[in-house]
């Protein structure tokens, strides 16, 4: 995959830049205009994107606990703004793709177990942790208000359905390892069958949420563009800031504005 081809010219930084553009849009819809529906519509785009970014990021990141760590401290920690944001006790998306996180390592070692071709109990192993990571996300959705749901939780998933661990990918075609007669799939051909496997989850996302998620489909032509590169300046630290900060800007101007009513 790392040496095939995509299909555009969209990094994950300007996919993540265009996500959070219309997230914007999409709270300053919920916070100040209400009743503005073309902005609840123009922010479906950004929730397909940020959770094809998390199915990137767990397939990339070199550290996995770390990674893990880092989206669900922020998350925790914007949880006090985004019950102000969201009202009562509803989880914000970060509580929900750190969820999304474990269930995609556990797919990670599954995979890996049937293309290295371990021993069946491993095998076994694997797939019973697998299954019930998802067990568990189903049992906290239904215990706890998080944002998007279960179907919400799994978006990340379903973009991870095709990816091949990156642990176990061909780099050296002259090299003899076990691992090498694991299949390899086209970035392209990988990309297209990601994408798709999340359009299912956003079409779930439509019978279990409303029919406003038929929307969130606008994003995936722009998922197909995604280079699969990260862009040439790390602005990892601007979107973790990005999130709390504007929610809290919009809180503050939705709350100066009820002031001087």
């Amino acid at each position: 995959m790392a040496n095939g081809k995509s299909f555009g010219l969209l990094s994950g930084n300007a996919l993540k830049i265009i996500a959070a553009i219309t997230m914007l849009i999409d709270h300053m819809g919920v916070v100040l205009f209400p009743r503005a529906e073309i902005l609840r519509i123009i922010g479906r785009i950004s929730f397909p994107i940020f959770a094809y970014m998390i199915a990137e990021g767990c397939h990339y990141t070199k550290n996995k606990l770390k990674y893990f760590l880092s989206v669900f401290i922020l998350g925790a920690g914007c949880q006090a703004v985004y019950s102000l944001y969201g009202g009562g006790k509803l989880l914000g998306i970060l509580i929900a793709f750190s969820i999304s996180i474990p269930i995609i390592y556990a797919m990670q070692f599954m995979k890996k177990a049937f293309l290295v071709k371990a021993p069946i109990a491993i095998q076994i192993s694997a797939t019973l942790i697998f299954i019930l990571s998802i067990l568990a996300c189903y049992a906290l959705n239904e215990k706890l208000l998080i944002d998007y749901g279960f179907f919400g939780c799994m978006a990340p998933v379903f973009a991870s359905a095709f990816k091949v661990p990156r642990e176990i990918q061909k780099t050296n075609p002259n090299e003899p390892s076990e691992i090498n007669s694991a299949p390899k799939i086209p970035f392209d051909i990988a990309q297209l069958l990601n994408v798709i496997s999340l359009g299912l989850c956003l079409v779930a996302l439509i019978f279990t949420m409303s029919a406003l998620q038929a929307y969130a489909l606008l994003s995936l032509p722009l998922l197909l563009l995604y280079s699969g590169k990260r862009g040439k300046l790390k602005m990892k630290y601007f979107f973790y800031v990005f999130y709390p900060l504007h929610l809290a800007a919009l809180e503050s101007i939705s709350y100066l504005l009820k002031m001087l009513k």
